[in-house]
């Protein structure tokens, strides 16, 4: 077991390798982003990456304060399944009545990463890997599609 401090500054390390690895990659439109807290510019709509001492996780969250906005987004993302699908490759795990860590109630479209820990640095190159490709297929798919979404940009 780590001490707080110490797991503290372990993640913490981890999260500036991921950030200095990915400030090389720009995103679809070829501008420098930053990737660790990916902006979509629509309220409620986040794309977010977690690591923890057994996975590794890409998500989708819908968290619009008001739930008929949440249900609207999410309903919007379902229309679109096919399409996020293509550029994923793969299937993502599709929640519409999820909670985050406080409570609170959100949406989710996610996948992860298994047997995987932040505290053991040589998972690292596995875990940086698998959220880059994650978030770079994200940023494609939300570089040709947001225009879809901003209906709900001042919502």
């Amino acid at each position: 077991m780590f001490s707080k401090e110490e797991a503290y500054r372990i993640k913490k390390e981890f999260w500036i390798s991921y950030g200095s690895y990915m400030k090389l990659q720009m995103n679809a439109e070829g501008l420098s982003i930053n990737w660790v807290n990916y902006k979509t510019d629509i309220k409620g709509i986040f794309f977010r990456t977690d690591v923890e001492r057994k996975y590794a996780e890409v998500s989708i969250e819908i968290s619009h304060p008001d739930a008929s906005v949440r249900e609207m987004i999410y309903e919007q993302f379902e229309e679109y399944e096919n399409v996020l699908h293509s550029y994923l490759g793969e299937e993502w795990v599709w929640t519409k009545n999820d909670q985050d860590e406080d409570g609170k109630e959100i949406s989710t479209i996610k996948t992860s990463l298994e047997n995987i820990s932040i505290f053991r640095e040589a998972d690292w190159p596995n875990i940086i890997s698998f959220l880059k490709s994650k978030m770079i297929n994200l940023d494609e798919f939300w570089s040709d599609h947001k225009d879809s979404f901003e209906i709900f940009k001042n919502l």
